[in-house]
């Protein structure tokens, strides 16, 4: 399985991209073909779709948008052309907001997702997801409890990264601790 590309762009079309690696031209379906540049030396993130009569390649900028593209891929009768689409339309945060309130009206903006796909969607993502902004208040939140607790800020920042932050506050803080001390 291939989980990323390392070259220059070397064709730009309104679905796809063209990656030039060792001499080896590959075609990724992005969201948003546009937002490359020909020549460009870039890092893409894919994921790798085969089926009996295909196989394709779907590239991402990051990784968190290739992992909302999996999770997107999970739910019943999404397929990855309209999960590309889903992608291209929306940010990942503004998609997390929209599942966790259960906005079926944002959903539905979306081409070919109609009431009973965007009901799906939530049935299967809501509470699956965390978004960025998530992260960064726990962060804060544990960042805040360390530091008033005597600890300087770069110690708090090393091991604030190796924190599982879907863990409650009070599990966050004692694996905090406990790295803080080694």
């Amino acid at each position: 399985m291939i989980d990323f590309l390392d070259g220059k762009i070397a064709i730009i079309n309104p679905e796809y991209i063209s990656i030039l690696v060792n001499g080896i031209g590959f075609k990724v379906y992005t969201p948003n073909p546009y937002i490359f540049k020909e020549d460009e030396n870039i890092k893409i993130y894919v994921y790798n779709h085969v089926r009996e009569d295909e196989y394709s390649l779907y590239g991402f900028k990051t990784i968190e948008e290739r992992d909302m593209f999996l999770k997107l891929l999970n739910v019943k009768g999404l397929g990855p052309k309209v999960g590309m689409t889903i992608l291209a339309s929306s940010t990942i945060d503004g998609l997390v907001d929209a599942i966790d309130r259960e906005n079926i009206l944002y959903l539905q903006k979306f081409p070919k997702v109609g009431q009973k796909l965007a009901r799906q969607i939530i049935l299967d993502l809501k509470g699956k997801l965390v978004s960025k902004e998530k992260v960064e208040v726990v962060n804060e939140e544990l960042n805040e409890v360390l530091s008033s607790l005597g600890y300087k800020a770069n110690d708090i920042k090393r091991v604030i990264k190796d924190i599982d932050s879907s863990l409650p506050i009070e599990n966050q803080i004692k694996e905090a601790l406990k790295l803080l001390v080694r």
